[in-house]
């Protein structure tokens, strides 16, 4: 049975997002359910979500029915949380049974230790951010936000986005500062004996480089995004492949990226 890791699809549900979202709705309905058994979302599923007491975005409703329709299927969901949607928590656990991960999520596979982070706040230059980042995970910060109309919440956090995006985009993404600092995170994970294979999201840009583990050989490796590139992972039992969705016209171009054995 496969594996899907897919990161930073950054679904929105303005007019900018429209094309997005309906492409992975057509993607999540395509799945073939008695071939994938999990699902893992490495963050920044959603561009914005935030949980309040009686209210789920309405903006949202196809995805959240797509991936209803997993989990009836009896696929397991798993959700990294990411920078965009680390608010997730009572529907997304009791009404979609996806199991949410606060920080990071380890497992094994097929006898090989796997590492999944989606990479916010690992760049250790980013210390705004880190400040933030535990700011905005209090307890105090989500109860004074859930007072906020939805919809002016929707709108702050689309805005936000939106302004921190194009700010800190590199004219090089290879040479954006995050990408190094994962590449450097994932090196010294695989050095300490910590895992055989190291996936992260967040920095859009797909990458694959072996490093050593104390026992051989392991494996750093970036997913790239769905935000742009429609870009994933796919776990065949034995081996991580690079997939590119193409939408229902063209078809699918998977790309071999190495075997993610290691050397357990």
């Amino acid at each position: 049975m496969k594996t899907l890791v897919i990161a930073d699809v950054h679904l929105k549900v303005n007019d900018q997002g429209k094309q997005t979202l309906t492409e992975f709705v057509r993607f999540l309905n395509s799945i073939d359910t008695d071939e994938v058994e999990t699902i893992v979302f490495l963050g920044d599923l959603f561009d914005f979500w935030f949980e309040y007491k009686h209210i789920v975005f309405s903006g949202y409703f196809d995805v959240l029915r797509a991936l209803a329709h997993l989990r009836d299927r009896g696929v397991k969901l798993h959700l990294v949380v990411g920078n965009h949607d680390f608010w997730g928590g009572r529907f997304l656990e009791n009404d979609l049974s996806i199991e949410i991960h606060r920080t990071d999520y380890a497992c094994e596979m097929n006898g090989r230790r796997v590492y999944f982070i989606h990479g916010d706040g690992i760049n250790p230059e980013d210390r705004l951010y880190r400040i933030y980042k535990t700011f905005a995970r209090s307890r105090i910060v989500i109860c004074l936000f859930s007072l906020i109309h939805p919809d002016w919440a929707m709108s702050i956090a689309q805005g936000i986005s939106h302004g921190s995006r194009t700010l800190r985009a590199p004219d090089d993404p290879s040479e954006s500062k995050e990408v190094h600092a994962l590449r450097r995170f994932g090196e010294r994970t695989l050095e300490s004996g910590k895992a055989d294979i190291v996936i992260c999201g967040h920095s859009h840009y797909p990458e694959e480089v072996e490093f050593p583990t104390p026992n051989g050989t392991g494996l750093y490796i970036n997913s790239g995004d769905w935000l742009e590139k429609r870009t994933y992972l796919e776990w065949s039992g034995e081996i991580f492949s690079r997939k590119e969705y193409i939408d229902s016209e063209s078809s699918e171009s998977p790309n071999d990226i190495g075997s993610g054995k290691g050397s357990p």
